[in-house]
């Protein structure tokens, strides 16, 4: 009968401490969430102005362009210290990658082999 007890008992704390940590999880989550589409937003005026400012063969207008959309923010982590940030906006096939790090646009390129 003790046995039983402690088992029910055991098995009461694995059930409330995996919802505990759901409960954290989506919080987090929401958090993180919230945290990007701030970041996004703050970013998001700058990178248009870089890439409509970026000399490249291929004009970016964002401003006019019949076809634009919003990638994102993205990251790469480059080896143990570095981590490279990209903003990254595309209007009629054109993409920009704009670094709020460094404050530069690079029109056509692909994220993943910058510099």
């Amino acid at each position: 009968m003790t046995f039983q007890r402690i088992v029910v008992a055991l098995l009461v704390l694995i059930v409330a401490g995996l919802g505990a940590i759901g409960y954290f999880e989506w919080k987090m989550a929401v958090q993180v969430r919230t945290l990007k589409a701030f970041v996004e937003g703050y970013v998001f005026n700058e990178a248009v102005a870089a890439c409509e400012q970026a000399k490249s063969s291929t004009p970016f207008k964002w401003n006019g362009g019949k076809s634009t959309s919003v990638i994102g923010l993205n990251s790469v982590k480059l080896d143990k210290y570095n981590v490279s940030a990209s903003y990254t906006l595309v209007a009629d096939l054109v993409y920009c990658d704009y670094d709020p790090i460094k404050r530069k646009a690079e029109i056509g390129s692909s994220f993943l082999e910058r510099e």
